[in-house]
């Protein structure tokens, strides 16, 4: 254990703090507010609010689009499999153990980019059509799951 790993006991720290409770609750009179002035009186503007000058969420241009339906799919080239045994299972967890995927997102997918020499066992969420032809040409099972 160091420093940046440090973290108080569960239970120690409380959210409800009530501010503006008096002197003897150590944060009272203005509860955090300071003297005056528009950040201290209710109905503050909202954050992003500048004044009345246009706020910069509007004056940046909107650009493109996000589907909400797309999928992130990780490609992987079938020459990074060669760090498993013959007659190896291999699936996403493996992947991320041997450090090759390191963050799976929606699916991993085989691609055909590079050579092959072992005979493997591979389940993942997507293949292509030639990486699933060397995989089984060499004896293999490319299995979608």
């Amino acid at each position: 254990m160091d420093l940046s790993n440090l973290k108080p006991a569960k239970g120690s720290v409380h959210d409800n703090f009530r501010k503006g409770r008096g002197h003897g609750s150590g944060n009272g009179k203005t509860a955090g507010k300071g003297h005056k002035g528009q950040k201290a009186r209710s109905g503050a503007p909202r954050p992003g609010f500048e004044g009345g000058q246009m706020p910069l969420y509007r004056r940046l241009p909107k650009r493109g689009f996000t589907c909400r339906n797309s999928k992130e799919i990780v490609g992987i080239n079938m020459s990074a499999l060669e760090v498993f045994d013959n007659d190896a299972v291999v699936t996403v967890d493996t992947l991320i153990e041997a450090g090759i995927v390191k963050n799976p997102r929606d699916g991993v997918k085989i691609l055909g980019g590079g050579e092959l020499t072992r005979k493997l066992t591979v389940q993942v969420n997507a293949f292509s059509a030639s990486a699933k032809e060397k995989i089984e040409s060499l004896g293999g099972k490319a299995e979608v799951i």
